[in-house]
């Protein structure tokens, strides 16, 4: 089919031959010249239909190659997908082990000021039975009378004191919780959120003797996502407990806010912990990079944290650490955040 190309070449070549033929009868002396300018064109259009032919065999391997490389991007895509199904499924997975150890935490932590009202109303009305008995047979005293007064008095003290302890404990938990599992937006004093995600870490934190330090303005109110900035700072919470302190050793943490400006807030999270290479400190943010495999480390921590930081709060982190000298993260984001789009 390429040959049609070239018809006209062909004709031309048809008709120099007759034109020489021709041409030895009247000029034999120009015949040779002519004859060799007739072969050269000759030689440049089976050239031309030499080059048309390799073109033609290069545009068909080009086009398979075409449907290869589109079969090969469809099929890469397809299963780009369906990681990022699964990766997203491991790290839902993640949040809710985070929430789940969250609520046993802190239901380990109402436990001590509920038993311990639960004791005072047993004493109390123990001590209520006694002085209605004594009453009954008419042989209360003036100093029986006293010594429950004061009795009650004290058992209602630590009662009202400890049931108190709960329901904060409760409300921050609620709190907590909620914006955890809802993650919406709402307005939201900075301090008092840092300060309950504390409060529901303490489980973790007090056995190790880890203390943690919070320099916060309590003017900051943020209209942002106190569900995301909890998960956050839980996940860096644990993430030091888990690799800043392999040695057992009781560990400062700091939490310190600085609002620069009216729209852009300032978070750092510190440990005094053992530290990270620099390999590990490039790496840290990677999904599924751990340096404890195999021992309780998932690798999604820090991966979560920043997605979260990046996705959510529409901000950035970064993190700086050297063997020895402990680790900083360094969170920037606005204090109201954009509108997700």
């Amino acid at each position: 089919m390429s040959f049609n190309l070239f018809a006209a070449e062909e004709l031309a070549i048809e008709k120099a031959r007759k034109l020489g033929e021709a041409l030895a009868v009247v000029a034999p002396d120009c015949v040779d010249d002519f004859n060799e300018l007739v072969q050269a064109f000759e030689r440049s259009t089976r050239e031309q239909q030499r080059l048309v032919r390799v073109s033609d065999r290069l545009q068909a391997q080009l086009g398979a190659a075409n449907q290869e490389l589109e079969r090969r991007r469809q099929e890469a895509e397809t299963a780009l997908s369906h990681l990022r199904d699964a990766q997203e499924a491991i790290i839902q997975a993640e949040k809710l082990a985070s929430l789940g150890a969250l609520v046993a935490g802190v239901a380990h932590e109402i436990n001590t000021p509920v038993g311990i009202a639960v004791s005072c109303a047993s004493h109390l009305a123990d001590a209520t039975r006694d002085l209605r008995r004594l009453s009954d047979d008419g042989s209360i005293s003036r100093g029986d009378f006293a010594r429950y007064l004061a009795t009650a008095g004290d058992t209602a003290t630590l009662i009202l004191t400890n049931c108190q302890r709960a329901a904060q404990l409760i409300t921050g938990f609620k709190q907590v919780a909620v914006d955890r599992a809802s993650a919406e937006r709402r307005r939201f004093n900075l301090a008092k959120t840092l300060q309950e995600t504390l409060a529901s870490l303490q489980p973790k934190l007090r056995p190790s003797g880890h203390t943690v330090a919070v320099l916060c303005p309590g003017s900051v109110e943020l209209d942002s996502f106190p569900g995301v900035l909890s998960q956050i700072l839980a996940n860096l919470v644990m993430n030091a407990l888990t690799h800043a302190f392999p040695d057992g050793r009781a560990g400062h943490l700091v939490v310190a806010v600085d609002q620069v400006d009216t729209d852009i807030i300032h978070l750092s999270f510190s440990d005094d912990g053992v530290g990270m290479t620099e390999d590990n400190r490039l790496r840290v943010f990677e999904p599924f990079f751990t340096t404890r495999r195999g021992r309780g480390g998932t690798g999604l921590g820090l991966h979560i944290v920043h997605n979260l930081v990046v996705g959510a709060l529409k901000g950035s982190i970064s993190v700086q650490s050297a063997p020895g000298q402990g680790t900083r993260f360094d969170l920037s984001f606005p204090r109201q955040t954009p509108e997700r789009d």
